[in-house]
């Protein structure tokens, strides 16, 4: 590693601090859940595939299905 000459008054670089959670509040927990969803979207949507493609398809809306969620929540809303 080299070392460069700072000129007087320039800033010396600072290293980037890692924030670790400390507890379930600080970070939240939304990714358990998130897997959770996605993995009931998965055997769901793969259950009642007709075909090979069909599952496969069932597949990738199961990694979107928050999407679906929240458009069939806006539209039952009337928004």
């Amino acid at each position: 590693m080299k070392k460069r000459n700072l000129k007087k008054g320039a800033k010396k670089e600072t290293k980037m601090q890692v924030v670790k959670c400390g507890s379930v509040g600080s970070c939240g927990c939304g990714g358990g859940f998130y897997f959770l969803g996605f993995l009931g979207a998965a055997i769901y949507y793969i259950s009642t595939a007709t075909g090979f493609w069909v599952g496969v398809l069932g597949f990738l809306k199961a990694l979107v299905w928050p999407a679906f969620l929240v458009f069939e929540l806006l539209k039952f809303l009337g928004v």
